[in-house]
């Protein structure tokens, strides 16, 4: 992405440039753009080929931004006002440019073939009567009509705007040999029409395949794309009637029947059934709902009937907010890729510098550098030795042209980020940048909210102590029906505790809260009062003493312990907790076993904190930690330990504090606030998602390094040698096409490799 100077922003124009292959062409793209006048911020997104310009006010129109992009010598398939309204014309745009490249490639390799062909014979057996203007005819199609023209009309635009892309070095490396092999018709020597055509030819299957491989790569959010239904049943006017998604508005109670896409976000306010909830989350097992349990657009209902109340529609939804995010991480930047950039930005003028220098070098100096082609002889078949220097020198100049590939280079971040992003999304793990990616593979301490985050959130009933000689469902009975009337979460979890026992709370009258410390009523003739010690000491409450070291021992533990009195004795104590998530234990080990020091900040108070610490096995605690105290904490870390604090929540309170770490990882169940704060979402709300989002960042970040270091060294040692005539240029195009491909391909293999070692 290329930020531009600060204005009053005007409007933002979306691009779909289907030829945008690489961030190599996307770079020229940018450069050309940042020329004109008016504009603010470029943003380019290789996957879905999508080049979004900010423009200010009295800035280029959406028709100047099209005449320049074309300039620079790539088609504009679409413009539009309305960047990433539903994908659709990317998709189309990506179609129509794969059947194009097809097109191309059949036109220009039948003749080709036929060329092919006839050279064999002509070359080892019998001269054919008329060859070369056989051959001129049938390369003449492939070098400047159906094959090559696009290539050529992009090369001058290219050259007129001042920039170069990789049309440049195809046009230099065909149309030359095509014009010098003329001189045949007047003058004997070796044609060279044939290699134009040939590496014409190659090219377009080069480019083809490009597509096709890309297309995989970027598979992920395609897929996204087509998941939402296209028709909801909705009630109206008593009746069910069924509509377009794209009319559904907040509050519309939509009618879902087994079986059905659910159309949008939404509530159930009736019925109950288990939702496929796959494509969010990444669990295969359906997830029960009922009235009250928010719903996800685009999973499915599986058996019961469901009426469900719209809440978000259009762009709001999470599959929407999804969409949003890895098209985020597959337009962004990494660090490294600077390194790259820097290279293919100077790469096709000093390709062509080395090109003319092989060229002048074996002309001038041919004789003395053919005992080099005498020792390539002997194990390279296409090297002649006995060759004009001339012949020599032309070979060398176009195979420099043809063999160098800033494509791979270009090709090295993107691809490898199409894939991560694929991946982290079928596993409900939404990394928001190529930035996030690089820093998550260095981080030392991983800081934990305690809840929602370590914890459920939802407290539990989870002891009962009665006192001596009161029975245990007498004591639930008379905590149940006082705590029925409070709205508390202590109190709902002591209701539902008891209900789940079999305990129905009574009518209560003369219901009184005493603030934090208790509440009080009558049931069935009888005062009750619960709250904490102290309360019920002042109260002149009889058998407290004891129950004094169960009070201790279930606070020891963490618990929020309430006592229960009747009629002015003690019964006994109920304790609630809120309970750890199931996958906490096992996350935090593995934390460990990738060398992270977890650290736990929370509010709450230290007992209680470090009663969960020690159960799930944390490092350091940092307890009665105000909001604005966690960001502190966060930089009191970063000053220990430098910039490699990651940090996980999941409430609003969160969001500060996951700004100022170095990556912010967001539970997906919590506030939006936080997910918008976080680099890092976890769509399915489960901690053992931070160690699979940091195992993903790792293999991502390792694919990218891996690509760029095959695509630099391929060009350092590729291009030396066919500087020093060892490499037919039709070789070399062939070469130049594998070497785009095996970037590609090794980005690919990702998801075999992420998946086996996936703990």
């Amino acid at each position: 992405m290329t930020n531009e100077k600060s204005a009053s922003p005007g409007s933002i124009t979306e691009l779909i440039v289907p030829g945008m292959g690489s961030d190599h062409c996307a770079g020229i793209i940018r450069t050309t753009l940042q020329r004109l006048d008016g504009i603010l911020e470029i943003t380019t997104n290789i996957a879905n080929h999508r080049v979004n310009v900010s423009t200010s006010d009295g800035g280029p129109d959406a028709e100047a931004l099209r005449r320049a992009v074309e300039g620079a010598g790539y088609e504009v398939a679409s413009v539009s006002q309305a960047p990433g309204s539903d994908g659709e014309a990317e998709t189309v745009a990506e179609q129509n440019y794969l059947s194009q490249a097809r097109q191309r490639l059949w036109i220009a390799g039948v003749p080709t073939t036929l060329i092919m062909l006839l050279m064999i014979p002509h070359m080892f057996w019998q001269p054919v009567p008329g060859y070369l203007a056989i051959v001129v005819l049938l390369a003449f199609p492939v070098v400047f009509l159906y094959g090559g023209a696009a290539t050529h009309r992009a090369s001058w635009r290219s050259l007129k705007n001042r920039t170069f892309n990789m049309d440049v070095l195809i046009s230099l490396g065909s149309i030359p040999p095509y014009l010098i092999g003329l001189a045949g018709f007047v003058y004997p020597m070796t044609s060279f029409v044939e290699m134009a055509a040939t590496i014409t030819t190659f090219h377009l299957l080069g480019r083809f395949l490009e597509a096709k491989a890309k297309g995989r790569a970027s598979e992920a959010i395609r897929r996204l794309l087509t998941l939402g239904a296209k028709t909801a049943r909705i009630e109206r006017d008593g009746a069910e009637v069924e509509i377009p998604v794209k009319e559904l508005q907040p509050g519309d109670v939509m009618v879902l029947r087994p079986g059905d896409k659910i159309p949008t976000d939404g509530e159930v306010i009736d019925g109950e059934s288990h939702v496929d909830e796959s494509l969010a989350t990444g669990e295969s097992v359906p997830v029960f709902k009922a009235a009250g349990d928010a719903v996800i657009g685009a999973t499915i209902n599986k058996e019961g009937r469901l009426r469900v109340r719209a809440s978000r529609v259009g762009s709001d939804t999470f599959l929407a907010q999804v969409i949003r995010l890895i098209d985020q991480a597959q337009g962004s930047r990494v660090p490294i890729q600077e390194f790259a950039d820097r290279m293919t930005g100077r790469f096709v003028p000093v390709v062509i510098l080395i090109s003319l220098a092989s060229l002048f070098a074996w002309l001038l100096f041919g004789e003395s550098l053919r005992p080099i082609l005498v020792w390539g002889a002997g194990f390279l078949p296409w090297v002649n030795p006995a060759a004009d220097t001339g012949v020599l020198a032309i070979l060398a100049a176009i195979a420099v042209l043809v063999i160098a590939c800033p494509c791979a280079l270009g090709l090295a971040t993107p691809t490898a980020l199409m894939v991560g992003s694929g991946i982290g999304a079928e596993r409900g793990i939404l990394i928001r940048s190529g930035e996030a990616i690089q820093t998550f593979k260095d981080i030392k301490v991983m800081v934990l909210d305690k809840t929602g985050t370590i914890t459920k959130g939802e407290p539990k009933m989870t002891e009962v102590v009665a006192a001596s000689g009161v029975d245990e469902a007498h004591l639930l009975l008379m905590a149940a029906s006082i705590e029925n009337a409070s709205e508390h979460p202590i109190a709902r979890a002591i209701v539902d505790g008891a209900r789940a026992q079999g305990i129905d709370p009574l009518e209560v009258t003369e219901f009184q809260s005493t603030g934090a410390r208790g509440v009080s009523g009558v049931a069935d003739n009888r005062r009750v009062l619960i709250g904490n010690y102290r309360l019920l000491e002042e109260a002149g409450v009889e058998g407290l003493a004891s129950l004094q070291t169960a009070l201790a021992e279930l606070e020891g533990k963490g618990r929020t312990a309430v006592i229960v009195a009747e009629n002015n004795h003690a019964l006994g104590i109920v304790a609630v907790a809120d309970t750890i998530k199931e996958e906490s234990v096992a996350a935090i080990k593995a934390m460990h076993e990738l060398g992270l020091h977890v650290v736990m900040v929370t509010g709450d108070n230290p007992r209680a904190a470090q009663a969960v610490a020690a159960e799930v096995g944390i490092d350091e605690v940092q307890a009665g930690v105000l909001p604005e105290g966690k960001v502190d904490a966060i930089r009191a870390l970063q000053e220990k330990y430098g910039n490699h604090v990651a940090m996980v929540g999941d409430g609003i309170n969160d969001a500060p504090a996951l700004k100022q770490a170095n990556v912010g990882i967001a539970i997906g169940a919590g506030a939006d606030v936080a997910i918008e704060a976080a680099d890092v979402t976890l769509v399915r709300g489960e901690l053992t998602g931070v160690v699979e989002a940091m195992q993903l960042s790792r293999a991502t970040f390792s694919k990218i390094v891996q690509n760029l270091l095959w695509a630099s060294g391929y060009n350092i040692i590729a291009i030396p040698i066919a500087a020093a005539g060892l490499l037919h240029p039709m070789i070399g195009v062939i070469a130049m096409t594998a070497s785009s491909l095996s970037v590609i391909g090794n980005s690919l293999l990702m998801k075999r490799s992420y998946r086996k070692n996936l703990r």
